[in-house]
């Protein structure tokens, strides 16, 4: 049921509802899909196969799937990845040098107290 070539619609996820051609059969209930969805790994209950068969290279490259679906009149949205931009890096605040700083007030010491006078009785 699940053969390379088949088309499908996903029923689950993020593309659900979208169509999708079956590139490789994966291990276990998995597979590689590839169309209109995200080319990902995909478990074969989140699709719904139709009754259509795409030819695939056994290599099948997304631009061989992108054309095997204009051949069956349906169009694939293509993105471009965004160009990688050189994070800017941070700058640490240097304290100023000490010369260039204010001088310190030098503190006055203060006067000493005078001792109380004894009380004469």
């Amino acid at each position: 049921m699940y053969e390379v070539g088949r088309l499908a619609i996903k029923i689950a996820g993020r593309d659900a509802g979208q169509k999708c051609v079956i590139v490789e059969k994966l291990e276990g209930k998995y597979v590689l899909i590839d169309g209109m969805t995200r080319r990902r790994k995909c478990n074969t209950l989140h699709l719904e196969p139709m009754d259509q068969i795409v030819e695939l290279d056994k290599d099948a490259s997304h631009e061989s799937v992108v054309s095997a679906f204009k051949e069956l009149g349906l169009e694939v949205k293509s993105t471009n990845p965004k160009a990688k931009t050189e994070k800017p890096k941070a700058v640490r605040n240097v304290k100023e040098k000490a010369e260039e700083k204010k001088p310190v007030k030098e503190k006055k010491p203060k006067a000493e107290k005078k001792p109380k006078a004894e009380k004469k009785e």
